[in-house]
């Protein structure tokens, strides 16, 4: 099958092995892919990937332990678990210690014809949902991921750092549920989606007017760089909560003594629930569509790749 292979760094589009399901796998052909912040990272180095990267996918299932499902539409579950270690029983199976990683750690991903995960990861696309929208499923559960773990309600003071990709989705999600919400990017095509929303932005470039200092009850990191710690450290109330979604290659450096002596509470945050995801995008809740910006078949992948690092770049796809 054909496939896009990333090496030491190096991205090959290839004709790799067709994906042997394991026990209780199913086998689903891809109709669609997003190219992702972290994909990007993958690249520069982040995780030392050798294999499929790939992890945001729409596909049909053309093989599975249960006939039923064989013909649906899915979207999947990126962390395939073992089920019996000390974190399954706890509930906590995206912590498996013996966890694979879609297209990020010791599973092929999305960007090949086909691939395997667990029949249990799958879940089925409704008939109103197209391809394009499908495929935000997975980021938008990370959006949501937040709101599982820190009660954001009315009135609350929430600034959203990063206006690409995933911030675009935190932000909309966020904008729901009553809180005074604030996206801070460097963009203004893409600050001006969310504007048209109705959400307010603000612009962190020269001229622009960042939010006061140490005035936000939340800040949400998803700049996906170094310097967006540092930043949200500096925007954040003391007492206030840090959420972290950006994944990238590097580390960052700021004066953690600022966390102590303000007793800020750091949250790291990545995969998220898939049935209220997708039951957003269903019901139009979340705009997705004005978020792609490019599609290319997967032999072009690598001219994809190229588009979805130009600066103002959106969600591009890649279709096998």
């Amino acid at each position: 099958m054909r496939a896009l292979w990333l090496r030491g760094g190096r991205l090959k589009v290839v004709d790799a092995p067709e994906p042997s399901p394991a026990a209780g796998e199913a086998v689903v052909r891809v109709l669609l892919a997003g190219i992702c912040g972290t994909d990007l990272e993958l690249v520069r180095g982040y995780a030392a990937m050798d294999g499929i990267p790939g992890h945001e996918f729409v596909g049909r299932v053309e093989a599975a332990p249960e006939a039923v499902w064989v013909g649906r539409r899915v979207v999947g579950e990126i962390n395939a678990s073992c089920g019996d270690c000390d974190a399954c029983q706890a509930g906590r199976r995206s912590h498996c210690a013996r966890r694979t990683v879609l297209g990020i750690r010791d599973r092929h991903g999305a960007f090949a014809e086909r691939l395997t995960l667990p029949l249990s990861n799958l879940h089925a696309v409704p008939e109103q949902v197209s391809d394009e929208a499908a495929v935000f499923t997975e980021p938008l559960a990370a959006a949501l991921e937040i709101q599982q773990q820190v009660p954001v309600g009315a009135g609350d003071r929430v600034l959203v750092i990063g206006d690409g990709r995933l911030g675009q989705l935190v932000a909309q999600s966020m904008s729901m549920t009553g809180c005074t919400l604030t996206v801070l990017g460097r963009h203004q095509s893409k600050l001006a989606l969310l504007a048209g929303r109705g959400i307010r932005t603000a612009e962190a470039r020269e001229g622009g007017s960042l939010p006061p200092e140490r005035s936000a009850d939340l800040v949400v990191d998803c700049t996906g760089s170094e310097q967006g710690l540092a930043l949200a450290l500096r925007l954040v109330r003391p007492r206030g909560t840090v959420v972290l979604k950006s994944t990238y290659h590097g580390g960052s450096h700021v004066d953690m003594s600022a966390v102590v002596v303000d007793e800020i509470t750091l949250i790291g945050s990545r995969c998220g629930p898939f049935a209220p995801a997708l039951d957003l995008i269903a019901a139009g809740a979340v705009e997705v569509r004005p978020l792609v910006h490019a599609r290319y078949p997967l032999v072009d992948a690598l001219v994809g790749f190229e588009h979805a690092v130009r600066p103002g770049a959106l969600k591009v796809l890649l279709e096998p």
